[in-house]
């Protein structure tokens, strides 16, 4: 039997002007209420928002069928979209209006197989360090008991947003 999904968004490029007139936390506080549309990749994989604070970011998705690999578990490129989400974001929420990011480098361990039976994962992103120009950042995936399943590590670069 076939499977079908559908899901709509909104325009990235509209939501993504926003960014420019506001800081980073404001901006993903937006998000997160509701007033500015989330990025496409969040109706993909049906990430939702779980708290935000100052150097630090929560997201939460529930693995189905959909996000499975050729071998029945969910794709590692999931679980890193997941984590490098809650990173960029942790670092995001520290930045001023007329500033940006940009993964340079990311490093993931697997650490337990994710499928549909490991129920609702939570990832959350902190900031290791943050520099002028670069920022080390990382986030876990954790099952609703704690149990850890995947850790990220990632270094960014911190530049003025282009005009």
């Amino acid at each position: 039997m076939e499977r079908k999904r559908t899901y709509e968004w909104s325009d990235p490029i509209a939501s993504a002007l926003k960014a420019k007139t506001m800081s980073g936390l404001e901006y993903l506080q937006a998000i997160f209420q509701g007033e500015i549309p989330p990025p496409p990749i969040m109706a993909t994989i049906d990430t939702i928002p779980v708290s935000i604070e100052v150097g630090s970011v929560a997201f939460s998705f529930e693995p189905k069928e959909y996000h499975y690999n050729p071998i029945g578990t969910v794709h590692g490129g999931i679980i890193t979209t997941v984590l490098d989400s809650a990173m960029g974001c942790s670092l995001q929420s520290t930045l001023p209006q007329g500033f940006s990011y940009t993964t340079l480098e990311l490093k993931i361990n697997f650490i337990k197989a994710v499928s549909f039976k490991s129920g609702k994962m939570n990832s959350v992103g902190r900031i290791i360090h943050s520099g002028k120009s670069t920022a080390l950042v990382e986030a876990d995936l954790r099952d609703e008991s704690g149990t850890l399943y995947a850790h990220g590590v990632s270094t960014c670069l911190i530049f003025k947003t282009p005009d």
